[in-house]
């Protein structure tokens, strides 16, 4: 199956969905945004990262910033932070250079490494974009912490690639029925940008009309756990 251009979904929203799928609808389906501290520290990153005029080459390295991705089968598109083009006899031809090269997406993130999958599934949907788009086989990539100031390797294996296409697969669904989902607060929501949009205190079994009652009497100063 491929996806019409009209239908793509935004590649970085991957992360927003593995983060809370509630968010993701949010920001994705019904456009909403607030900035905090660490969006704004993020933007400024890939501001920086993301300079599609510049491209360097470093030996059998050419490195380029900002590149346009997109892939039929995902039914996604994006910018990768960074791509660098090895020199490899299993590579691709690429326009105005000699020899052959295979690409590795570098994804460039604020703060440290984490224990869940989304950093890992966003860069890996790269890879797969980038395999689509150059006939090619990606089979590692990097995620650069701005705190740790360090690359991790990422393997681009077939567990990474089956559970990219199984959520982007989610994804659509929940995209074509525009269906915002209520999900379980947790101690998460109070780092998120939106949660005064969200209002998590609302996904809790709550009647409106008591939620009504609290608000004109003080506002909610539940704590979410």
């Amino acid at each position: 199956m491929e996806y019409r251009e009209e239908d793509y979904l935004s590649l970085s929203g991957i992360q927003h969905f593995m983060f809370c799928r509630r968010q993701w609808a949010l920001i994705h389906i019904e456009q909403q945004w607030e900035e905090n501290l660490r969006t704004v520290e993020g933007h400024i990153m890939h501001k920086n990262a993301h300079d599609s005029l510049k491209t360097e080459t470093r030996g059998d390295i050419i490195i380029t910033r900002g590149m346009s991705v997109f892939s039929r089968e995902l039914g996604v598109y994006g910018v990768c932070d960074v791509v660098e083009f090895y020199r490899s006899d299993e590579g691709v031809n690429l326009f105005g250079r000699d020899g052959r090269y295979l690409p590795c997406p570098i994804e460039y993130k604020k703060g440290r490494p984490k224990e869940n999958d989304m950093d890992r599934l966003q860069l890996a949907a790269q890879a797969l974009c980038l395999e689509e788009m150059l006939c090619c086989t990606v089979k590692s990539a990097y995620l650069y912490y701005g705190e740790t100031r360090h690359r991790i390797e990422v393997p681009i294996t077939s567990e990474i690639r089956d559970k990219v296409k199984s959520v982007f697969e989610e994804m659509h669904q929940y995209y074509n029925r525009r269906y915002t989902p209520k999900v379980r607060p947790t101690k998460q929501c109070k780092a998120c940008s939106l949660k005064n949009i969200c209002l998590p205190v609302l996904c809790k079994n709550k009647r409106v009309d008591a939620f009504i009652d609290q608000m004109l009497k003080g506002g909610v100063d539940e704590k979410i756990t």
